[in-house]
């Protein structure tokens, strides 16, 4: 049994293959996903598990070099976003870039990603992009 807390074997292998500037997203039950984007569905009701949980779980094994969430997002959930940014760099102790795209912008980067992880969040705009780094 694996230390981290990261326990889904899906998440796990996700991590393990990304490179360096490879992204993924976290998003929402209701963000779309790209005809051909994979998805990890770990959606089970409103709020389970929420953005938060999964960032948390995700801090335990990946190394991010940024992230970006959507303008249309509100003051508490940017506030929300930027504190989970803020654990991670203080985790590695590194500085994480943090942008805002629109959420028009968003969806189209989508389209590019490794993998689009789903949660049971219920808040609107709850979708981060997280840009793999490296941990040297």
């Amino acid at each position: 049994m694996k230390r981290t807390s990261l326990l889904n074997r899906h998440l796990s292998e996700l991590t393990a293959s990304l490179g360096h500037m490879d992204e993924i997203i976290v998003a929402d039950a209701g963000l779309p996903v790209p005809k051909g984007v994979g998805v990890i569905d770990l959606a089970v009701s409103d709020g389970v598990p929420g953005i938060r949980d999964l960032l948390k779980a995700l801090r335990s094994e990946l190394v991010i070099e940024s992230a970006a969430w959507a303008e249309e997002a509100s003051v508490d959930l940017s506030a929300v976003m930027q504190e989970e940014v803020d654990l991670w760099s203080r985790q590695t102790a590194r500085d994480i870039t943090t942008s805002r795209l629109s959420h028009a912008e968003f969806k189209r980067r989508s389209e590019h990603v490794r993998a689009i992880i789903r949660t049971g969040e219920f808040t609107p705009y709850a979708n981060i992009l997280l840009q793999s780094g490296v941990p040297f």
